[in-house]
Order: structure tokens, then sequence, then C-alpha cells
């Protein structure tokens, strides 16, 4: 976010206060504060990330959402390797909603996304083992009268080697419970770890996830509970301007029918009741201020605009990277000039959106799988006329997100608090959206529009490097404050290698409105600047006469790039670039750093059928220490997967307004059988962890296309490969 709560100046913290308690100033608190007041504070005497039973069995508490990614067993790694404990006595709780104790470091706010977990958690949960591990040992130092020094601690046991003695932690939790937690206890030093980097470290919530006892959105069912449904305009921005209920009441099982913001619900009994009474509903929808353009429309405009045939309103050109004299960059012999076009995409998680809020009066519980719970307490306290540490979060198991589950408004969320405060009484309401639902009326990948122009020196290497960047604001809209430069939109290119090593650059961004809901999007700008960079870089070794992989090294050199150095030597060698692919498939190569972790893949890519079918993809990872590389592996394959899908098949068109796509039939996604076999390769390093479940996506796109290249000659100037409309 632009402005992390840590960052918010008094004057701010006032500000919020005020909006979010109905005008009544909160003073006398610090952001954090403000935004926990009425949140539960009891932990236990090992702080708020660890609990130990008596039987010995050690709890991590998670501050982050588990949707697929894995992390609760990074993160329970990470404790259990600084406090020594039985990785086969650990498990993973999901912690409550609290801003001030549990808020992303890297954000300010208690949130999972930007592949943050495992990187803004590391020293916040490794001083939280070893502190907890400090006052074990101690307690039995005192107990033994051993000098400190002598006790270790190892898979769950405490042992005193000289004096032969030993204790389980459940043994030494009362007198542990009386040691003052150290300020500063002492670290590990990651040569000692038995546990991180090992394949040990296994997922926590396989095996529910396989019985079926993991808790989702959908599986809760309460005493009394209703379902509720909303009918969402069928543009973005129109409004109800009627509605006629009739019918939909006559359907058994439908309770009530009225609108709220966004739409009309139809709250029943049950969720077929539901459905079928909005499906009976007549909805008369105000469009006057509703988007009414295609995304063909939308696409023109974005090309119009980076080539100077017209200006949107509202809106100017922000430098994102500007070096040398910027006006040598419009002239002279152009080495290449092209464009590249991207579409709206759909996050298409498993599980659409759902939620069952509770509201009492001014109280109110939320339960489902929050990505975010301090924008959902914000926005919840303003329906309810509470503070947000009031509102009561119970995160559980999302089915995927992508980065849906988490935006400033918290639409889906918002939905069911409306609707469970019209029926009152602490009745709880479950919220469901369809997929239709999920992918007609929610929030996009948005379009974008790159423009480039570049000229070479006579080694064939940028000279100068003019760059346009037309897309949607992301960041617009976010309650604390909108940057004066999206760097969401150009995060990728801005700071690249590439023009690091080249003289003059001039790269600008502009970021004219349109009336569709755009939010990030899994790896979000490197969706784009991935392929383009990579493309791009690929076009110009083709023109130099240069293998792409030594002009890459190059350039690398230049810039001072040595984490992308490394990466792509190491893909390279394992895919073997310098012999020949297999009889009749080409190689692709990229190298792309996101969420500050470095990945190079090359492809094998043959054509079927006049698609492009992947086979075989080598992925080099330089993501700091590797906590669970099997994870790590396991993040690479999927991201790549989720990319690709994107990449062949992804789209979400506009025709007058309206989405075309409902489903998966509209929307094709990556087959098993089209999946390709990934291999996953780890640079060694000392670093601290990066991000993981993000950096996968954005590489595999490029690196098809620069296959594609060296098939035919052809570069690919607008994704995605398969045109399924």
């Amino acid at each position: 976010m632009n402005k992390p709560l840590k960052d918010i100046t008094r004057r701010d913290a006032l500000t919020v206060g005020a909006a979010l308690t109905g005008g009544a100033l909160v003073v006398g608190c610090s952001p954090a504060d403000l935004m926990s007041i009425g949140a539960k504070k009891d932990f236990g005497a090992f702080g708020p990330f660890v609990k130990i039973a008596p039987d010995g069995w050690v709890t991590v508490v998670s501050k982050h959402i588990e949707f697929g990614q894995g992390n609760h067993a990074g993160l329970a790694a990470i404790v259990a390797e600084e406090l020594g404990a039985d990785w086969a006595k650990v498990r993973v709780e999901q912690a409550p909603a609290n801003a001030k104790v549990y808020a992303n470091s890297m954000m300010g706010v208690q949130g999972t996304g930007g592949s943050s977990a495992i990187p803004n958690s590391w020293t916040q949960l490794r001083t939280a083992g070893a502190s907890a591990r400090a006052m074990l040992v101690q307690a039995a130092a005192n107990r033994w009268n051993a000098p400190v020094a002598e006790v270790t601690v190892q898979d769950g046991v405490v042992r005193h080697a000289a004096s032969n003695r030993q204790a389980g932690f459940g043994e030494l939790l009362e007198d542990a419970a009386k040691v003052a937690p150290p300020q500063s206890p002492a670290l590990k030093a990651p040569k000692t770890f038995t546990l991180i980097g090992t394949d040990r470290v296994r997922r926590k919530d396989s095996q529910a996830k396989s019985d079926g006892t993991a808790r989702f959105t959908s599986d809760v069912r309460l005493e009394n509970m209703l379902v509720a449904m909303v009918a969402h305009p069928p543009r973005f921005g129109a409004k109800v301007s009627s509605f006629d209920g009739a019918a939909a009441r006559k359907v058994p099982g439908v309770v009530d029918v009225f609108q709220i913001p966004s739409g009309v619900a139809v709250v029943a009994n049950n969720t077929w009741a539901a459905r079928q009474g909005r499906d009976a509903l007549k909805v008369t929808w105000d469009e006057a201020k509703a988007e009414k353009r295609g995304s063909e429309e939308i696409t023109a405009l974005f090309r119009d605009i980076a080539a100077g045939r017209t200006t949107p309103e509202k809106t100017t050109w922000a430098a994102f990277d500007t070096k040398g004299d910027a006006a040598r960059a419009a002239g002279g012999t152009a080495a290449l000039e092209t464009t590249y076009d991207f579409p709206y995409l759909a996050h298409a998680a498993m599980e659409p959106m759902d939620c069952v809020a509770i509201v009492n009066g001014n109280r109110c519980k939320l339960i489902h799988g929050s990505q975010s719970p301090t924008l959902d307490q914000m926005n919840a306290a303003k329906i309810v006329l509470n503070v947000p540490g009031a509102i009561e979060v119970e995160t559980l198991f999302a089915g995927g997100s992508f980065g849906r589950r988490t935006t400033f408004q918290s639409d889906y969320v918002v939905e069911a608090v409306h609707i469970a405060k019209k029926v009152g009484k602490g009745r709880p309401v479950k919220l469901v959206w369809t997929r239709e639902d999920d992918m007609q009326a929610g929030y996009y990948r948005p379009i974008v529009h790159h423009a480039v122009r570049i000229t070479t020196d006579a080694d064939g290497y940028p000279a100068t490097w003019r760059h346009r960047v037309v897309t949607q604001s992301i960041m617009k809209g976010s309650p604390m404050g909108e940057p004066k430069l999206d760097e969401t939109a150009v995060e990728g290119t801005k700071g690249s290698p590439y023009l690091r090593a080249t003289p003059v650059v001039d790269a600008q961004l502009i970021t004219p409105d349109v009336g569709v809901p755009v939010l990030w999007w899994r790896s979000v700008g490197a969706t784009h600047t991935a392929f383009v960079m990579e493309h791009t870089i690929d076009q110009l070794a083709r023109k130099a006469g240069k293998d792409p992989v030594e002009y890459r090294r190059a350039l690398y050199v230049k810039a001072g790039a040595n984490r992308h150095l490394a990466a792509l030597n190491l893909a390279a060698e394992k895919a073997g670039w310098t012999t020949p692919p297999p009889a009749g498939w080409t190689r692709g190569v990229a190298v792309h750093e996101s969420f500050g972790s470095v990945v190079a893949q090359v492809a094998e890519v043959q054509m079927v059928d006049g698609e492009p079918r992947v086979g075989r993809v080598v992925t080099a990872i330089d993501c700091g220490i590797a906590i669970s590389p099997n994870q790590v592996a396991a993040q690479m394959e999927g991201g790549t997967c989720y990319g690709l899908s994107a990449a062949l098949y992804g789209a979400i068109t506009l025709k007058d307004g309206r989405v075309e796509q409902g489903n998966f039939d509209g929307y094709r996604v990556l087959r098993n059988s089209e999946a390709p076999t990934v291999e996953t390769h780890i640079v060694p390093s000392p670093n601290p962890p990066s991000g993981v479940g993000e950096p996968g996506t954005p590489v595999i796109a490029a690196a098809v296309a620069n296959a594609l290249l060296a098939m035919n000659g052809q570069p690919t100037t607008a994704l995605p490969f398969v045109k399924t409309v």
C-alpha cells in the first residue's frame, strides 16, 4: 500500500478514527492501536505466536491465511527450528484479527499478499521461537542447577548432557511460564538449521483437506442460518432503479428480498431457494453512469493514448524511469519499435466469494477466508458503527484467491454485513456468489498497453529505451491515500537490469479512468511487464544475431545483476541450453525478478493443432533461504501452470460494457493434459527468504513467446496466444 499504517501521521490517525467511529474522534492512539480497539489480547506465557500444551504439542499462531499456497508449513517451520520442537508435534492455528499484534510488517495492516507471508514473518517468528526456547532452557537450568550454556533443546526435548537429565516441553511449562521472556534472544546460525531447508518441511493442512475435515466458508453450518445471493447490475457502475420481488418471494424457502447498495439481496433458508428467488427477480437498472464500452474500445483508446493521438482527462504521464537525455529516446533509427496488448483477466479461484456475517446491534462477526482482516474490519465497522477492533473475524481456509479476496472496499464482505444487518437479531447469514457472479461482477487484472521504442549501439545492445505504459490504476481508491505513481503498474519494468544497462531511458506511465473494477492478480504488474521486457530482449538478441542467453548475460554483467545472472546460468545449465532440443520442439528463455525473488525459466514448446503446447519447463529461483524446498517447487509448478493458463487462453472481454464470459466454458483454463513438466532448481543463498507464491507466474508467458519466436521468427504482440472468442 502507498502509506503503511505505521507511517500515518497523527492527523491521519484522527481522520481515520473519525471516519470509522461515525465522527467521534479517537485520540491518544497509534494507528495500530486504533485498528485494534476492542480486539482480544489474552496471550499465553510465550506470546502471541507460540502456544505449548502440557502434552508437548506446539501450536504456531499464523497471522497469514492459508488459501492453498502452503505458507502455514513454512511459518510453523520457522518457529519449530528456533524452538527446537518436534516437527511431528507442531500444528498451526489461525490468528484472530488484531492489527497491532498481527500486522504484516510490509503492509502495516493484518493481511496476506505480495508473496510476503514468509519474508515479513522471518525475523518475527524466529524471535518468537528463540524466546520460547530460552524460557524453557532457563526453567530447566534452574530446576537442575545447571549452567544455561550446557542445556540444549532438540526435537521437543530439553537436555543437560553432563548430568544425563532431560525433560519434555510439557514438563517444564509451569516453570518456564515464570521466566521473563528475553527481549533479544539469541538466534541460531543458519548453518546449524536441522529443519529449515530440508524436505521434512511438508504441509500441515494436507490431511485435513484430504479427509474433508478442513473448514471452508461453504462448510459453515450455524443454527438458524440463512443463505443470501445478490443480483448485481449487468454493467459496472449501474445502480438499482427499481425492482419487483413478488415472484421471488413466492419461491419456497425465500425469507426476504431487499435492496442493498450493490444490488438486490434475496435471503432464503438454503442456497437453492436463494438462487431460484434471485432468478425470479425483476430489476430495472439505472445505467446513467455505467461503463458501456467494450474491451476492444478500451484497448483502442489505450493505443491512441500511448501514440499521442488523444489525451485522457484528469490524469497525466508520470515518469517511472528516466536516465540521460530523454529526448534522444524519441530520435534516431529504431532497431525495434513495437507494442503489446494484454486483456482483462479473472482470478477464477476454485472457491467463489462467500462470507458468513452475524450482526447484532453494533456487534459484528465475520466467518470466511479473510485475506485482509484489517480491511474487512474497517469496512464492516462503518456499516455497524463500531470501532474496527470490535469486529470479530474468524479466518478459515479459502479455496484460492490470487489477490481477489482483498479489496479496498471489502466488496463481498460488505454485502454480507449489509444483509446481516438488515436481517438483524444476531441471525447468521451466509452470502454465496456463484461462479458467474465471480466472473461477471468481480474484479480483474486490468487491460494494459505497452509501447516500446529502442535504438541500439554498434554491438546490438540498447542505447536508448523509450517506454510507455497505459493501464488503469489498481491503487485508485486506496484508503491510505492514492500514490502519485502506481508502482503496481510498472513493477518489473522500473529498475529492470535492462534499463540499468541502457544509457538513455525515457519510461512513463499514464492511468486513465475506466469504469471496470480492477485489482491485483497473482504477480500483479509482473503479469505484463515480465512479458514485455523478456520478449523485447529476445527480439533485440535476434536482430543482433546473438544467442538469447549470451545476450542477457552481457546485459546482466553491465547492470551488476548478479542474482539474475546466477538464476539464468542455473536454468540454462539444467535445461541443456547449448544442446539441441528434442525433435519438433524449440526452447525459449525468460528471467524476471518479482517480490524479491529472481526466476529464470527455459520452456520447450511445440505446435499441436495450431496451438502452442509446452512440454518441459526448467526453472531456477533465487528466493533467499528456502525454508521448504518441496513447497518452493510446488509453488513454481502451480505458478507456472496458472501463468501458462492465462497466457494461452485467459481473456475477459466486454461487449457494450457487459462481461461475455460467465464460467469456464467461456473462460478456458489449462487442462491437466496440457500441464507441462516443471523442474525446479533453487539457487543457494544465505539471504533472508523472499517471495515464492507469485514469482513463478509471470515468467512462463515470455519463455513460450520466445520459443515461438525461435520457431517461426514471429514476435507475439498480444496475449492470449490462443484466441477463444
